[in-house]
């Protein structure tokens, strides 16, 4: 009791000691920290540099400063220049004057804290640098505070803990006393010896562990034992007293028992078990030399262990499958993705066949045809390195029918992937009897009828040897069955509820049958990868009808006309993401053996994107049938684009951005007019090979307005190339447009004198990546030039009888081309057009006649009053002068210039073209008069 008493007395004096001298030491510490803490806040307050670098920064920080010193208990806050001249201080008398100490360290290095011992006792200080934005210092804080004052709070708490020191020491000996008398009246007066034999005999000894102990003293003879050992080494009731070598266990386990070593989870055999055994010495001072052994039994353990594994080979198998199933939105690639994540990490072999629905985007209404192997995994027989778990010994025939159809000349599987984009294991060779792309019919009793037929995984442990024959034109029974093969998990491919395919997992002679375990995860993995395959059947669907609209968009064939030799090429985006773009082009033939070149391109993907552009292209369409000049077709379609966006309703999807270049090449001057709303410019291709990229006037993409539009003109020789394009040849994610068109320029350039058609080809074989990121459009157009010999033109007075003259010229004209046949019906044409214009225009009055794929008539005039063709009545004396014209022609109209207007009009060149049959007397004679000029 006296030693537990002095125990405690100790303990209290050292407790009080140690806290007079840690208070010393935290009373440093603490002025450190506080003198640092106050210094560093004082320098980053707010406005500190604006007052330090104003005009009296005294008068501002002195009551500051004071005002802090008092507030934080320190002894001191100073404010000084870089120079060392106080700002503030507790004695005003010292303002202005230089401080003493070593404070350039802070200049150059930044705060720092320091230790010293002054008159006043040791005391620390810490001076923090004020900074400006740029780095230079603009003021120095010192704050400064003396130990002393810091252990006057630590020393204030002394009585108080002196007390408590004092109220546990009597507390501690009031338990002791009481306590002692406890004890010795629990164990009957006995003292230590006893209370330690009771220990050694009798408490060591726990029944209810599940662990067994054995107590042998040193020469290991058995002194305790625990109902746990006896039943783990099946011990007889007088076991107890024995030397180990006499308890009739296993001669390993008593080798053991007998070494004298200390042994750690030493595992030995007892009977049908696994024993962990630990053996310590017990020969300590204070105790009999011998031993300690504790058994466990780890049979169970093990097979837990085992089971755990498995199971986390599972879990990292679907983690593979989930990080490497559906990488891509291919349906092919992504059933090959799931075959070989199952190679070798759990099964030999898988194969995979879907409809063929699937693989065209559709969903499968029925499965009650063949079905297509797209992919194929395998392991070389024996030697993966998958780890099997689970056994069965049921038997099931497995036979399957095959139908070759499909792709002529379908690769089979070479190795674990079809592709070589897996890098996990090297490929195997794929068995002859499971080529890829072959169709495949299941024979009704074979497993994987009966999972297509059930919808649910089917497993068969062993496989028979029975063999199916094809059904397929009555040809001979061929055997499929692969040799070596054992053990069969056939899974329905399934995606909301609709049956996709079959995936099935096969292991060879050398593994484990699969079980009910396997079955679980072979369905959980086909489950994964089923979603995946869906996802990319819909989006294979999504994109076939986008790619579908988008060219039904876009022109078939190029018009038949006279302007230019033109070839084109368009090629939707290649990369897996990508959706169809609004890239698109035109060739128009206009009025006057004119053509116009049209390229655009719709901001965005998908199917917005292809609708936008085709209402745009129809728009250009329809604009270019008023003849208007390419920047008033432009201001139109912008106009268009502009009341497309503002009549959405809330929710729809804007026009985001488009752009067009509208260009028009006249053949009988050489004239190409350009005008383009945010499109890049053409390339032109002279005839002698030079590129160039011609300067056409920018303005800004369709819908956002702008001042208007500029055109610029080129002088065309006959032979030059112009070539119109969309931004996806020349700009992609990996490389500028300025680099893309110095790529142009030089492929260009090395494709002299050839057709439009090799320099589409030569263009994008020479500029494009294996797979562009955007839709690219690609128009050439080769220009050619009318013959001045087909030409013909004439000035008119504004004089009736000039009527007759031009009639006498046309004929004449006419007759020298060999187009006699035409020369009646082009004198009706151009009396009547010439007629109206000497009655109803001003001049100058011009006829000019073209022969190119059909005979062009146009009379031009000063006037901008446009004709209109109406029905006279029975009793008009006019107006069915336009009738005749309309009749006569195959098409006429009105195109609007600078100075006036032109009436055109067309006669096919093909014999019997003309509808005189549809012309009557009456209509001859009122030729003439035509009052609706």
């Amino acid at each position: 009791m006296w030693v537990q008493l002095g125990l405690v007395l100790v303990l209290v004096t050292v407790a009080v000691v140690t806290l007079v001298f840690q208070s010393r030491s935290e009373a440093t510490q603490e002025a450190e920290h506080r003198t640092r803490a106050v210094a560093e806040a004082v320098a980053e307050a707010p406005g500190m540099v604006q007052t330090l670098d104003g005009p009296d920064p005294t008068a501002v920080l002195q009551p500051k400063a004071e005002q802090i010193r008092r507030r934080t208990d320190v002894d001191a806050v100073v404010v000084f220049s870089p120079q060392g001249i106080r700002y503030t201080h507790p004695d005003p008398k010292l303002i202005g004057e230089h401080v003493v100490g070593p404070y350039k360290q802070a200049l150059r290095h930044g705060a720092f804290t320091r230790t010293f011992t002054a008159s006043t006792g040791t005391t620390v200080i810490s001076i923090a640098p004020v900074t400006r934005d740029n780095g230079t210092v603009a003021g120095l804080v010192s704050v400064g505070i003396t130990v002393k004052r810091v252990q006057n709070t630590a020393w204030a708490l002394l009585p108080l803990v002196l007390g408590g020191a004092a109220g546990a020491l009597i507390l501690s000996a009031g338990s002791t006393v009481l306590l002692a008398r406890r004890l010795r009246r629990q164990t009957h007066g006995l003292g230590p010896a006893g209370m330690t034999r009771m220990y050694e005999h009798h408490d060591a000894v726990l029944h209810s562990v599940r662990e067994g102990v054995l107590i042998m003293d040193a020469d290991h003879r058995l002194l305790l034992t625990n109902d746990e050992a006896r039943r783990l080494l099946d011990l007889g009731p007088d076991a107890e007293g024995k030397l180990a070598t006499d308890l009739g266990v296993d001669p390993q386990t008593v080798e053991l028992l007998t070494s004298g070593r200390v042994v750690s989870d030493a595992v030995c055999p007892a009977g049908d078990r696994l024993l962990a055994i630990n053996i310590r010495p017990t020969d300590v001072p204070s105790g009999p030399a011998g031993s300690v052994a504790t058994l466990r039994d780890t049979t169970e353990l093990r097979a837990l262990a085992g089971r755990a594994e498995a199971a986390g080979e599972r879990l990292r198998l679907l983690h593979d499958a989930g990080a490497r199933v559906g990488t891509t939105l291919d349906v092919r690639r992504t059933a090959q993705e799931m075959t070989d994540v199952a190679v070798p990490g759990f099964a030999d072999l898988v194969t995979l066949e879907l409809a063929d629905p699937v693989l065209q985007g559709d969903e499968p209404t029925a499965l009650d045809g063949p079905l297509r192997r797209v992919a194929v995994s395998v392991a070389p027989p024996h030697g993966g390195t998958r780890t099997d778990t689970g056994a069965s010994t049921n038997e099931h025939a497995a036979t399957e029918q095959h139908t070759t159809g499909g792709h002529e000349g379908g690769a089979s599987a070479s190795g674990s992937s079809l592709t070589d984009d897996s890098p996990h294991h090297e490929p195997a060779s794929s068995p002859t009897c499971f080529p890829t792309d072959e169709l495949v019919t299941y024979a009704p009793h074979t497993p994987q009828a009966q999972a297509l037929q059930t919808r649910e995984a089917v497993l068969a442990p062993v496989l028979s040897d029975t063999c199916a024959c094809s059904e397929h034109s009555g040809q001979q029974a061929r055997h499929i069955h692969e040799p070596g093969l054992r053990s069969l998990i056939t899974v329905p491919v399934r995606a909301r509820g609709v049956v996709l395919g079959v995936a099935n997992f096969w292991r060879y002679q050398g593994s484990r049958p699969f079980d009910e375990d396997d079955l679980s995860l072979a369905e959980e993995l086909v489950g994964r990868a089923g979603v995946c395959i869906d996802n990319a059947r819909r989006f294979t669907h999504a994109h076939a009808t986008a790619v579908t609209l988008q060219r039904s968009l876009l022109p078939e064939a190029l018009p038949d006309q006279d302007a230019v030799d033109a070839a084109y090429r368009y090629l939707p985006a290649q990369a897996e993401e990508a959706e169809v773009g609004g890239d698109w082009f035109d060739v128009i033939a206009l009025p006057g053996a004119r053509v116009a070149l049209v390229v655009g391109d719709v901001v965005g993907h998908g199917l917005h994107a292809a609708a936008t552009m085709g209402r745009l292209r129809t728009a250009v369409h329809n604009f270019s049938a008023l003849d208007l000049s390419p920047d008033e077709l432009l201001s139109y379609l912008d106009e268009l684009v502009t009341t497309l966006d503002e009549s959405l309703g809330a929710g729809a999807a804007e026009i985001s951005g488009a752009t067009c270049l509208y260009a028009i090449y006249d053949p009988t001057t050489g004239c190409c007019t350009i005008a383009t709303k945010g499109h890049p410019g053409p390339a032109l291709v002279r005839p002698d090979g030079t590129v160039s990229f011609p300067g056409i006037p920018v303005s800004p993409p369709l819908g956002l307005g702008g001042e208007p539009y500029e055109t610029a003109k080129l002088e065309l020789l006959e032979g030059s190339r112009l070539v119109l394009f969309t931004d996806g040849l020349v700009a992609d994610r990996h490389r500028d447009s300025n680099t893309g068109l110095d790529q142009l320029r030089t492929a260009l350039a090395r494709l002299p004198g050839r057709t439009p058609d090799e320099t589409c080809q030569g263009v994008l074989d020479a500029v494009l990546p294996p797979q562009p990121s955007d839709d690219v459009a690609l128009l050439v157009a080769r220009t050619r030039r009318l013959d001045a010999e087909r030409i013909a033109q004439w000035a008119v007075d504004r004089d009736p009888p000039e009527v007759a003259r031009i009639r006498t010229e046309v004929t004449g004209r006419l007759t020298a081309w060999g187009l006699t046949e035409l020369s009646f019906a082009t004198e009706l044409i151009l009396s009547e057009l010439v007629t109206n214009a000497i009655r109803y225009g001003t001049g100058p009055i011009t006829v000019r006649l073209l022969h190119a794929r059909s005979l062009i008539c146009e009379v031009a005039d000063g006037s901008s009053t446009a004709p209109h063709l109406r029905r006279a009545a029975a009793t008009d004396e006019g107006g069915r002068g336009l009738y005749l014209v309309s009749q006569f022609a195959e098409r006429w109209g009105t195109r609007y210039t600078k100075r006036g207007k032109i009436i055109w009009t067309e006669q096919s060149l093909t014999p019997g073209a003309e509808p005189l049959s549809d012309v009557t007397d009456e209509a001859l004679l009122d030729q003439w008069d035509d009052s609706a000029w």
